[in-house]
């Protein structure tokens, strides 16, 4: 089972051999793919080989490449996921919008009921019962956009009236950090599964590759939220990146087990899938 979350930031080279990732830098090592979920290249001047990169995409591990600033800009993605891809793309393309539309109001559901319960932990409980009472009011496709007003509460309740999403700041930075990680180990689930990420439920940008991973991860967020409250960061450092990536080894109850994120992630991203091909809500299954 894979569970390695490897990342890279020196300079140096990487190949394969005998099904082993080969560290060349200033010392060698060695990683057994076998091992690893997620490889995360921090550094641009990392060389690496074709053979490497098709036996990563074969394995299904998650490839995210990062720019000069060592943040991450893309990722490796292969074409066929599973052996049914074909069948897959042509059941998500027939994916009923009645059932997109209420399986996206859970989802919303479920982000604001986790929002409110960090502002329980905060303390801020006027607005954290505020959210909850948003709750009950989420419509299919969430028509009346209880999720954007949760958002604008919430956001003002843990960093002030005059935080803002869009602007400059360590917890921006940090927020921005750990939600490419979370998008990139959902992305690797859908197109494990067969799935494809461009085609969303409620997400439909065109310039947005990754529609259906910013769908599944919304109820996610709020774990990346509350690393970066604790962490308070003054900037975005190597030290913080290391605590983001950690998130994926946090420790989760799914499905009445205790699972690693990065496992939660997959069991959800199941439940998903089942859910929409079976026009099933209870198919849905979120971490506590």
């Amino acid at each position: 089972m894979t569970w390695r979350i490897v990342v890279i930031s020196s300079i140096c080279k990487i190949d394969l051999k005998l099904n082993h990732l080969v560290i060349r830098g200033a010392e060698l090592r060695r990683i057994h793919l076998s091992e690893i979920a997620v490889l995360i290249l921090e550094n641009t001047a990392i060389s690496l080989t074709a053979a490497l990169l098709s036996e990563l995409s074969k394995r299904k591990i998650k490839v995210v490449f990062c720019d000069e600033k060592r943040n991450p800009y893309g990722e490796l993605l292969p074409y066929y996921g599973s052996h049914d891809t074909t069948d897959k793309l042509r059941t998500q393309m027939g994916w009923s919008l009645e059932t997109a539309g209420e399986v996206w109001a859970e989802i919303v559901k479920e982000k604001i009921r986790k929002q409110a319960a960090l502002l329980h932990d905060c303390r801020q409980t006027k607005q954290a019962m505020m959210l909850e009472s948003y709750i009950p009011e989420v419509q299919p496709h969430d028509k009346t956009n209880r999720e954007g007003h949760a958002a604008k509460v919430y956001f003002n309740a843990l960093y002030g009236l005059d935080f803002s999403r869009r602007g400059e700041s360590a917890a921006n930075a940090c927020m921005n950090y750990g939600y490419a990680i979370l998008l990139s180990a959902f992305n690797r689930e859908i197109t494990a599964a067969g799935y494809f990420t461009q085609l969303g439920i409620f997400h439909d940008n065109t310039f947005n590759p990754f529609n259906l991973g910013s769908d599944l991860m919304e109820p996610f967020r709020p774990l990346i939220d509350k690393r970066v409250l604790d962490m308070d960061p003054v900037n975005l450092g190597p030290d913080e990146k290391r605590e983001l990536v950690d998130i994926l080894n946090l420790e989760v109850t799914i499905d009445g087990k205790n699972n690693y994120l990065l496992n939660a992630i997959r069991i959800y991203s199941r439940g998903f899938f089942e859910a929409m091909n079976t026009k099933d809500l209870t198919k849905l299954r979120f971490y506590e």
